[in-house]
């Protein structure tokens, strides 16, 4: 399997090189959601990146109603220009798409009862988007991964080279030995699909995944939602209207007053990725039985005897470890600007 490597932070002058880069372009395939909303006002209004696209996919809500939220939210954002394609309405291996809308509102965004779009979807499928912009753009486009894994495993399957041509893959997704949040075994987005996670995972992409062993080091208390309520943040009136619903879930769920950032610290990793460091290996995905879902990765610890469903392929980076004061940081000041 060979041995570990560890990123390790990185320097100062590397830091201020990477903010000066031109923005990299970004493909958001989203279930929106209140977290993954907040990730995309933010993402809209970062520098970093040039949002050319986001693909829907059902997870938080239905894909048809991620689909609307997607377009509303470009809408909010001030960018209907941005190219909004429907993904597909159920997994891999067909049947109904577990929907978790008791966590963000029967509409996905906290039931604070926003107007529909005016701006529809493109014709082109979920799957065909990624790979004609991947195809357009060989090795230039970034891909954030906020809900199942089933448009990326689609177009994977669509066009065998999609994988080689992708510049990074960042898939919120996974619980690396911890706890998941659907069950004791695994996390939302895996378990939602996760044919399609180990078709992901094992394609030989560019991917970081940032599990919830990470997003839950990192979480807005009731103080930090009052501070971003009274800043002069340009969405945080709807973002904190959003996240009423939502808090309340987590204190309900987890005994939390506030709201772990799961979306939005994965975006971190996209823009600022020194501020984690990661694990390399092998992450393979249970697709049967009580583990459903279930997330592992081989850490290259032992020489196997022999192959095993983890030999011949490419390691993915894990992410390990978080600097929580400086991503929460980011994220407050990225969310309050006028």
């Amino acid at each position: 399997m060979g041995t570990i490597v560890e990123e390790s932070m990185v320097s100062n002058s590397q830091l201020n090189s990477l903010v000066i880069q031109k923005p990299q372009k970004l493909i958001i395939d989203t279930d929106p959601g209140i977290d993954d909303s907040m990730t995309i006002l933010m993402a809209f209004q970062s520098e970093e990146v040039d949002i050319i696209g986001l693909t829907t996919i059902f997870g938080n809500v239905s894909t048809k109603n991620a689909t609307r939220n997607a377009l509303l939210l470009c809408e909010i954002a001030g960018r209907p220009d941005v190219p909004v394609a429907e993904g597909s309405n159920e997994p891999l291996k067909g049947g109904e798409p577990r929907v978790a809308d008791f966590v963000h509102g029967t509409d996905g965004l906290g039931n604070i009862s926003l107007p529909p779009p005016n701006k529809t979807k493109i014709a082109k499928s979920g799957a065909e988007f990624l790979v004609d912009k991947v195809s357009e753009f060989p090795g230039e486009v970034s891909i954030l991964a906020l809900g199942p894994l089933t448009n990326l495993a689609l177009a994977i399957k669509r066009d065998s080279s999609f994988s080689s041509k992708v510049k990074r893959i960042v898939v919120l997704g996974g619980a690396f030995f911890s706890l998941g949040n659907v069950n004791p075994a695994a996390e939302a987005n895996i378990y939602g699909d996760p044919e399609a996670a180990d078709v992901v995972f094992t394609s030989g992409a560019n991917i970081t995944v940032v599990g919830i062993n990470i997003t839950t080091q990192v979480k807005f208390t009731d103080e930090d939602l009052h501070e971003l309520r009274e800043s002069e943040g340009k969405h945080t009136r709807n973002i904190t209207d959003m996240c009423r619903f939502y808090r309340d879930w987590h204190v309900k769920s987890d005994g939390v007053h506030g709201i772990f950032l799961h979306d939005p610290v994965s975006f971190v990793a996209i823009v600022r990725p020194e501020l984690f460091t990661y694990k390399r290996g092998v992450v393979r995905v249970e697709t049967q039985g009580v583990c459903v879902g279930h997330t592992l990765l081989d850490q290259g610890l032992k020489k196997w005897n022999s192959d095993n469903p983890w030999t011949g392929h490419s390691p993915v980076s894990v992410a390990w470890t978080v600097n929580v004061e400086q991503v929460l940081t980011y994220i407050k000041t990225q969310l309050s600007q006028p």
